[in-house]
């Protein structure tokens, strides 16, 4: 039945033309409908894209960023333990007898009337 053509004649009234372009005026708003349906989804799926790229790239900087505070932190405290440091012997260096005493180690300076005597840090050979 459906290889034969159907043999039904159309009747031409003024009913049947209202319900044609009633019909023909149907489908072009389905067909709008459509195409506004699909053009918002692409709107949308664009916005949520870049909205989703840019998130990444702010928890991307946001990371580094938390890294190298961190990595400031670790710095900063090395650097006030060596001040501390510092300012600790500049108080010895500012002292007399320190500072004898590291002439008497490093340099062999000596007192009046004293030896001194080097001994190698080394174990000897034999």
């Amino acid at each position: 039945m459906s290889s034969r053509k159907k043999n039904v004649a159309k009747i031409d009234s003024s009913y049947m033309e209202q319900y044609d372009v009633y019909i023909e005026r149907q489908k072009r708003k389905k067909k709008r409908l459509i195409r506004r349906l699909v053009l918002f989804s692409i709107v949308t799926m664009i916005i949520f894209g870049s909205m989703a790229g840019y998130h990444i790239k702010q928890r991307i900087l946001h990371a580094e960023k938390l890294e190298q505070y961190e990595q400031l932190e670790k710095e900063l405290a090395e650097l006030k333990e060596e001040e501390s440091n510092l300012n600790e012997e500049i108080e010895l260096l500012n002292n007399e007898d320190y500072v004898l005493d590291i002439a008497r180690t490093n340099y062999f300076f000596s007192k009046e009337g004293e030896l001194i005597f080097t001994i190698p840090d080394e174990e000897p050979a034999y």
